[in-house]
């Protein structure tokens, strides 16, 4: 125990050690060769890095440059659509110039990057396996993005689910319907889409009317309820097209009538053409009211003016009569009292 403590403190030993680790040190200090390598490989490091800056930034000109070009004279949620997609394209040219760059970076420290890339491809393949409905959701959000499938504020249909798109996102999109539920719709489960924003639509409105007003009268009625509707409802694109019947029994035909409108606009011009139709019906229904009101006022008018003339008439009458009987009377008894005398 003495001996190896007396050995291993032996100051000669000790001085010999130092002084060989000095002379290691020195020599790693004075190489050349090796100071060369260090800094040519810190040279190629440093162009990895500048030339990936580059590239980098070269890409995201371009895209914003070919964005820009595409977006000019687009609606506001285009803008914001195409933006998301820049934004979408950068992050991911960034993320595959950086992961080269840290590869290439690697590689000059002589690191083996085969197992590494092994690792990594197994890792993404689980990863895959395990997230398959996420990656599908993004893909395809990706591509309503970029296809410009729909937009922010347009009004969609998806399966069951219609309603404004408040937002697009690369995992869900979010809907907001008319009575103001919110319904968050994976993207990946979004098979078929009707958009109602992308071209106008049509507004469709049938009037029932009974079988016993005619035909033209109607027609007329109903054209001139409508003049002017498009300055009053700004929905509404034009005049209004009456189609003529639409169908018909034996209590009432159906008038239909189609106008334009704008996009997401169907219910309002619907609502304002059936309100102007139902303001003229009134008023021509209180004016026919009004009409057999008065025609009846006259009718019991005459038929009290002819009762009365008939009352008159029935007067004289026996008026004339009295005084054609009056004169026989008088005869008769005058010829009762001769009769009496004698």
């Amino acid at each position: 125990m003495n001996n190896w403590v007396l050995e291993v403190t032996d100051p000669g030993q000790v001085i010999d050690e130092a002084v060989r680790f000095k002379d290691r040190v020195w020599e790693w200090v004075t190489n050349a060769d090796m100071w060369a390598t260090v800094l040519f490989a810190g040279i190629r490091i440093l162009l990895i890095f500048i030339i990936t800056r580059v590239i980098i930034k070269v890409v995201s000109s371009t895209i914003d440059r070919s964005l820009e070009r595409e977006s000019r004279g687009r609606l506001l949620a285009n803008n914001r659509r195409f933006s998301t997609v820049g934004g979408l394209l950068k992050n991911v040219v960034t993320f595959i110039c950086n992961f080269v760059m840290i590869m290439l970076i690697l590689s000059e420290f002589q690191f083996d990057l085969k197992p590494l890339l092994a690792g990594a491809g197994v890792v993404g393949l689980a990863i895959g396996f395990g997230s398959q409905s996420l990656v599908k959701d993004v893909i395809t959000g990706f591509f309503i993005i970029f296809e410009d499938q729909f937009a922010v504020g347009d009004v969609i249909q998806s399966g069951t689910y219609k309603g404004t798109v408040e937002m697009i996102g690369l995992r869900t999109t979010r809907l907001l319907s008319a009575t103001g539920e919110v319904h968050i719709i994976p993207n990946g489960t979004i098979v078929n889409v009707t958009n109602y924003s992308l071209a106008n639509a049509l507004a469709v409105v049938d009037v029932p009317v009974k079988i016993e007003r005619g035909l033209e009268a109607t027609l007329a009625l109903i054209g001139d309820a409508l003049k002017g509707i498009e300055e009053r409802s700004e929905s509404v694109i034009a005049y209004p097209n009456i189609l003529g019947i639409q169908s018909m029994s034996t209590s009432e035909y159906v008038i239909r009538v189609a106008a334009g409108c704008h996009p997401n606009a169907r219910d309002s011009a619907e609502r304002q053409i059936q309100n102007d139709i139902k303001q003229a019906l009134e008023r021509q229904s209180s004016l026919e009211a009004a009409k057999a009101e008065q025609e009846a006022r006259e009718q019991a008018e005459r038929d009290a003016r002819a009762i009365d003339l008939e009352k008159l008439s029935e007067g004289l009458t026996e008026a004339r009569e009295e005084q054609e009987a009056a004169p026989r009377r008088q005869i008769a008894a005058a010829k009762e009292a001769e009769e009496g005398e004698e």
